[in-house]
């Protein structure tokens, strides 16, 4: 017999840790009751994950858990939020316990790493999908928006880029260092808390660097001028791809400026700090690195290392289109 909705709840996503002092109803109620620290801001973010649209059916349930969660850390790390709690929404087609239990359990995990408890959700039957709403707190004032760029700004990414969109394109087994980015996505938190102090605006990498990028811009009316030579790409990508970071592939660059699914933080930092965020992100550790500057004109120009102007193929992901 099909376990019940209750039982799901309460063999799968009823674990007994992280158990948090400011969570004074989680699951098991109608409503969670959560204590907000004095001094600080709730950020509240929430992203859905749909099979076939935001990873493959084959995907490994444990990672579909993982990303789930991920992707709306990223969010709070992109406020330069402490994450605190999360709600669960699933929607499964059947109640298969080994798919469930293998979910949980990439869910629980990657939540035990960043201290958040599960307070709530629903289950139901249907198509398969996953709704992740996350909580977070930020000291009352430091919170980062896409907002406050200013001309003259540096365009700074953490980490490296492309490696998922590579996965994508190229079918690599799960196994493979590229597809764990596209699977397993590390959010970027500690590296969101130090930018905060210091980054004028910040916006996560999901639908592609030029489409998040573009994002920031359009909320204050800038521009962004872009090195493609400097985008920071990994090791794998390049073994994968075949190229040096520098080759004129089209690849090369158009993945790490418009594939998305890499999570990393894009940001605009005041050249007066970008000593700071070097050591500040040094210390976690994690990569930084100038790729660009803003300017006073709108719009994103792409350029290479000699001064002529890259007109990439791959521009973001576009949700109701679903092409780039």
């Amino acid at each position: 017999m099909a376990a019940s909705e209750f039982e799901i709840i309460r063999r799968y996503f009823t674990p007994a840790a992280p158990g948090r002092d400011d969570v004074i109803t989680g699951v098991g109620d109608d409503a969670a009751v959560l204590a907000v620290p004095p001094d600080h801001h709730l950020v509240v973010c929430m992203d859905t994950l749909v099979a076939g649209v935001h990873f493959p059916k084959e995907t490994a349930p444990a990672a579909i858990g993982h990303k789930a969660l991920a992707v709306n850390l990223s969010d709070l790390a992109a406020m330069g939020a402490e994450p605190a709690w999360a709600t669960l929404s699933l929607t499964v087609p059947e109640t298969d316990e080994r798919w469930l239990d293998q979910f949980s359990r990439g869910f629980l995990e990657l939540a035990e790493c960043y201290h958040v408890q599960l307070v709530g959700g629903d289950i139901a039957r249907g198509p398969l999908s996953i709704t992740v709403q996350a909580h977070g707190v930020v000291p009352t004032g430091t919170a980062r928006y896409r907002r406050g760029a200013r001309p003259g700004d540096l365009v700074c990414v953490t980490g490296t880029l492309g490696d998922a969109g590579l996965a994508l394109k190229s079918e690599l087994p799960g196994d493979s260092p590229l597809r764990r980015r596209l699977d397993y996505p590390s959010p970027r938190i500690e590296a969101g808390m130090a930018l905060r102090d210091y980054a004028s605006a910040m916006i996560d990498v999901s639908d592609g660097l030029l489409a998040d990028l573009g994002h920031m811009l359009e909320a204050d009316g800038l521009g962004a001028s872009i090195q493609v030579d400097e985008l920071p790409r990994s090791v794998d990508f390049v073994a994968v791809l075949g190229v040096s970071g520098q080759d004129d592939t089209a690849l090369a660059c158009d993945l790490p400026l418009g594939a998305g699914d890499d999570y990393e933080l894009c940001c605009c930092i005041p050249k007066r700090h970008w000593p700071e965020v070097q050591a500040s992100l040094a210390s976690i550790p994690c990569e930084v690195t100038r790729i660009g500057v803003i300017t006073e004109t709108p719009g994103i120009g792409c350029y290479r290392k000699d001064g002529s102007p890259y007109t990439p193929a791959i521009t973001g992901y576009l949700h109701f289109t679903g092409g780039d």
